[in-house]
């Protein structure tokens, strides 16, 4: 008996130590947040005032980026604190999909943005105008200096946190429109190249794209309801029944994600006649957790085969 008592009580410290470790991953990743949008929100303004006075494109559209990479860290900041939000009882899984909202959101800015710097920018190429690169290459570089803090502020991420993924994305987009804005300054410089300007701001928008287009996917397909990237719901019937708790039949196998690495799962089980349910169940959990990091499971089990009709006897 005091034995089955320390290990519950064990079990239970384990699981409260759990819980500490998440609040304070969580808190270190909203702090990171709103440092990286506080030095990006002061390197915008100098960014846009210096674009203004040397006439750069280049920084102009650094700036531009910036100016909606603030409000991404702002918003992506926020996602990560109301995510936090326990579930309450209009929203039985909490508010964690926040954070998809968001990235999905950050990637749809950034088609906007680069649409708007391919205009300027063929203006500018039809139209060349005067550019100070003195001016234009000291803001420059330090703004190339501020977004490399900034990325490693935001380096130590969770690989599937889409959140902060997607404000280290428009991050890593200032810091090539950064690194462009200086390239573009010494061309200017050295050889007079003012086309170099608008056709850099290009060249970095492009490369801005691929990045964004990959947001958007995730992001879009874990809204959609999709299954978690390497997920088959065939190999995850066949663990279960090949377990030896009595499962003879998984259907009705639905994957998909709350968030990013938060997957859930329902399913249909049926039982050989005798089987315990509850350990069927339990057992069931166990294994999609451990298996397949399936954070929330709902198992319904059945005693006859449901597959040509409503499912009878059921129980979950």
């Amino acid at each position: 008996m005091s034995h089955s008592h320390d290990h519950a009580h064990h079990a239970h410290a384990d699981h409260g130590h759990d819980r500490d470790d998440v609040h304070a991953s969580a808190s270190k990743r909203e702090r990171r947040l709103l440092i990286a949008f506080a030095l990006t929100a002061c390197t915008l303004v100098g960014e846009a005032a210096g674009g203004w006075l040397s006439g750069s494109l280049a920084l102009l559209a650094d700036a531009g980026h910036m100016l909606v990479d603030a409000l991404a860290l702002l918003f992506a900041w926020l996602g990560a604190r109301f995510a936090q939000r326990p579930p309450d009882a209009r929203r039985s899984f909490g508010y964690a999909r926040l954070e998809v909202l968001v990235g999905y959101t950050n990637a749809l800015a950034q088609f906007v943005l680069v649409a708007w710097i391919i205009a300027e920018a063929a203006g500018r190429l039809l139209q060349p105008t005067m550019i100070l690169s003195g001016t234009m290459l000291v803001v420059a570089i330090g703004g190339l200096l501020v977004n490399a803090l900034v990325l490693r502020v935001l380096h130590d991420h969770d690989h599937d946190d889409i959140n902060t993924a997607s404000a280290r994305l428009h991050v890593l987009g200032d810091l090539l429109g950064s690194l462009g804005a200086v390239a573009a300054a010494l061309l200017i410089r050295w050889l007079g190249w003012n086309w170099a300007d608008p056709a850099i701001s290009v060249l970095v928008s492009v490369l801005i794209l691929g990045n964004a287009w990959k947001l958007l996917r995730r992001s879009g397909h874990i809204l959609l309801e999709g299954a978690p990237t390497g997920f088959d719901s065939t190999n995850v019937a066949t663990v279960l029944q090949e377990s030896g708790i009595g499962i003879v039949d998984v259907h009705h196998v639905h994957l998909w994600e709350l968030s990013g690495g938060r997957a859930v799962a329902t399913l249909h089980a049926r039982v050989e006649p005798g089987a315990d349910t509850d350990r069927a169940i339990g057992t069931a959990q166990r294994l999609l957790r451990e298996r397949f990091g399936i954070v929330h499971a709902t198992v319904q089990v059945e005693s006859a085969d449901c597959a040509g009709g409503p499912c009878g006897g059921a129980r979950s």
